[in-house]
């Protein structure tokens, strides 16, 4: 493996009530790949019957979420009147642009009973010129996303386009993720985009023949195109696309404009974003201002 791809270990975060997610992006190091500037991994966890794992009401601005789920369901609603169920394998994309509010709860058909989660949400940046569009979703259902072999290796090409493959998920830059499944002796060079990383999500992957352990990522250096391997079975993503520069974050709001970010925290204590349909819970803002 090249001395100039980066490896970046996740910090566990709990989000309440026992509910871990592993953190990569933003690292100490690293603030996004490509437009990515947010990549959490939750799970797998076995939730009991009353365990309670719902997210209240929170707001965004100036980013889009994009959430994939390997196991369980999820109840999306949001402020644009939007209610979708997540499952596996479907690709749920919203700008919140200028100003959405939503929450992430067990569907009604889950609570009260054992259920498994695991997935990914990562943010994705918006271009400068998109920060203030107005707020939207997308659910793309599994059986949109293009599947393909590679190598042996099989391949589901959520976002972006790879090795021929174009996945119908609208984005407003250039943006690459794949879900890719491995197995002994699968392999297969990395597609090309202008910035990409790898994460196992589990079991240990090999790049040119160097092991990866699971739960990393490495940044992959620009313009190298390293062969991805796996001596056992093993479940990895790779994101990327093109970079959008520097962004200030606070708490769930993303812009170029610190200023912003200001003014979102103060519209949110003063309750001016939109509600979300049907919901009274919120998650307050965080007592640490930003200054």
């Amino acid at each position: 493996m090249h001395s100039q791809h980066t490896s970046l270990h996740p910090h566990t975060k709990d989000l309440g009530g026992g509910f871990l997610v592993r953190r990569l992006l933003p690292a100490a190091t690293r603030q996004a790949v490509g437009p990515f500037l947010f990549f959490d991994h939750f799970g797998p966890i076995d939730a009991g019957p009353d365990d309670n794992h719902d997210v209240r009401a929170h707001p965004h601005i100036g980013l889009a979420t994009v959430t994939y789920l390997f196991e369980g369901a999820m109840m999306h609603r949001d402020s644009t009147g939007a209610v979708q169920r997540i499952e596996p394998g479907a690709i749920n994309w919203m700008t919140a642009g200028r100003g959405i509010v939503h929450s992430e709860r067990t569907p009604e058909d889950l609570r009260g009973v054992a259920r498994r989660s695991h997935g990914l949400q990562l943010w994705a940046a918006l271009p400068e010129a998109d920060e203030e569009m107005a707020p939207s979703f997308a659910h793309t259902p599994a059986a949109a996303i293009p599947a393909l072999e590679v190598g042996g290796a099989q391949l589901r090409v959520l976002i972006g386009s790879a090795f021929g493959a174009t996945s119908p998920v609208a984005t407003r830059s250039e943006t690459l993720y794949l879900d890719i499944a491995l197995a002994a002796g699968d392999a297969f060079p990395l597609p090309p985009a202008p910035e990409r990383a790898l994460y196992g999500v589990s079991g240990s992957f090999e790049l040119d023949g160097v092991a990866v352990p699971p739960q990393q990522m490495v940044v992959i250096a620009p313009g190298d195109e390293p062969m991805l391997s796996a001596s056992g079975d093993a479940r990895v993503v790779l994101i990327g696309g093109a970079p959008l520069g520097h962004r200030h974050l606070y708490w769930n709001f993303v812009s170029s404009r610190k200023e912003r970010i200001v003014q979102a925290a103060d519209d949110w204590a003063a309750q001016r974003f939109p509600a979300v349909p049907g919901e009274s819970e919120f998650i307050p803002l965080p007592e640490r201002r930003l200054t």
